[in-house]
């Protein structure tokens, strides 16, 4: 059945039928039913295909915030069973506290307004509602040492960043392990990620790829192979859950980057 049969049985345009064919237009769900009598589709495989372009209609809470959102990571993580992460040089936004998050996101953007930050924050904060919600995801989140070494927002944001990581790896739904500068060169040298693990089987995983301007989305069976051995190696070679909470238990009370002299810049 061609595009303008199609078109012309629904009484629309082909340019119109074709793009919601290729994603570029959103299709109401009495454009779906239509569609779907045109090609012969019925029954309960109708009613759910139905009901599904009416929830993808629905906005997220975090539509309000779009402005300071790239690309639709916030939305899959929502969806996600299981979140599975590796983090070089920043504590993870779901388990940061508003204090690290504001520090943090000024030194990385510093052409945001105040206005930005905040905003920024705010998606940040309500996103952590998927760690105590009460069907949580499962969170596996392995950082480099660098992450706990380097003070960001000074010592009190710190610290309080620190018994933070703590009191999150006590949940049931959270593992949080750290990679020491000991184990040396490691399979995660090449880059932060995550593994986006979906409740319908039918639905692949995803790796997201972190960078400056946002991030890259990897779903073909070749990408999510690598990384999941990449996790499952450095997840190996990390301190055990226990271990890692003491060491940062420790950093609280006695920081790194106190007892290391300070190098100028200069030479």
């Amino acid at each position: 059945m061609t595009i303008d049969v199609v078109a012309e049985r629904l009484g629309c345009s082909p340019s119109k039928v074709s793009r919601i064919e290729t994603g570029h237009t959103s299709a109401t769900p009495r454009d779906v039913k239509d569609m779907l009598d045109i090609y012969g589709v019925d029954g309960v495989e109708s009613d759910e295909l139905v009901q599904i372009s009416r929830e993808a209609r629905q906005k997220g809470w975090w539509h309000p915030f779009s402005t300071v959102l790239s690309g639709a990571f916030v939305g899959m993580e929502a969806a996600a069973k299981t979140v599975r992460a590796y983090e070089q040089q920043v504590v993870p936004g779901l388990l940061q506290t508003d204090k690290y998050a504001i520090a943090m996101i000024r030194a990385a953007r510093p052409s945001d307004s105040d206005q930005e930050i905040e905003q920024r924050v705010r998606v940040r904060m309500a996103r952590q509602a998927l760690l105590i919600q009460d069907d949580p995801i499962d969170l596996q989140v392995v950082l480099d040492e660098a992450v706990v070494s380097r003070p960001v927002g000074g010592d009190e944001v710190m610290r309080d960043q620190m018994l933070r990581l703590v009191e999150m790896s006590l949940l049931p739904n959270v593992t949080l392990q750290i990679l020491p500068f000991a184990a040396g060169a490691h399979a995660g040298m090449d880059g932060t990620f995550s593994i986006l693990d979906f409740p319908d089987a039918e639905d692949p995983n995803v790796v997201f790829a972190e960078n400056a301007t946002g991030g890259l989305f990897l779903e073909k069976s070749d990408e999510l192979r690598k990384y999941n051995s990449i996790f499952e190696t450095i997840r190996a070679t990390a301190l055990s859950p226990e271990e890692s909470r003491n060491m940062i238990v420790l950093l609280a009370e006695e920081p790194l980057w106190k007892l290391r002299p300070r190098v100028s810049g200069s030479i």
